[in-house]
């Protein structure tokens, strides 16, 4: 727990966790989270979805959106992506996750080094998703939703390899870049994929 979580706390200033997934990868959105964890019903195990299994981040997925007072899943898309950066992007994500929330909130606590544009109080935190569960939590939301749609994208753009990659530059991916060219969910303003337009 971190000061900024504990002041909160200790003041009763209702909160939020927010984190985002699919930065880095070479297409599909990017994916954001908000959630109020419920102190009186707390979640073992929640830490970086990053550094848990599959297996784990689907079972805390069911757990986190039965047990949390209030959550919002959100997204930015390929083409507000290539629009705006995947900086400006993202913080869209993140601010449309925090707004779908039902529950009246003040704060959020945010992982990184960077807030979104909202109506609340804000504290950023880098390795938030470390240190806040319900950053945590937000980071679990975020990139198991994320995966399960790449999973979904990969039956209707076979080839690629998204089920297994989540979209990634991984030499499959870049592999069947090359082979294939870009596909309607690629990001054009990411360089692989503005090589291949030529």
């Amino acid at each position: 727990m971190t000061v900024a979580e504990q002041t909160l706390i200790d003041a009763a200033i209702p909160y939020c966790g927010v984190d985002e997934a699919g930065a880095g990868p070479l297409c599909g959105d990017v994916v954001a989270a908000a959630v109020i964890l419920d102190p009186a019903n707390p979640i073992e195990g929640l830490t970086d979805s990053k550094k848990l299994t599959e297996k784990k981040r689907e079972r805390l997925f069911d757990e986190i959106r039965e047990k949390a007072l209030d959550y919002c899943i959100a997204r930015a898309t390929v083409e507000e992506i290539d629009r705006l950066n995947i900086l400006n992007a993202r913080m869209l994500a993140m601010s449309r996750a925090i707004d779908g929330l039902q529950l009246p909130c003040q704060h959020a606590l945010i992982d990184g080094n960077k807030a979104p544009e909202t109506p609340l109080d804000t504290t950023t935190i880098i390795k938030g998703d470390s240190l806040v569960a319900a950053i945590s939590a937000a980071s679990v939301l975020a990139k198991v939703q994320r995966d399960r749609e790449m999973v979904e994208l990969d039956a209707l753009y076979p080839g690629y390899g998204f089920a297994k990659h989540k979209g990634y530059g991984t030499k499959v991916h870049m592999d069947a870049l090359r082979e294939l060219g870009p596909c309607d969910i690629h990001r054009r303003s990411y360089a692989p994929v503005k090589a291949r337009l030529g």
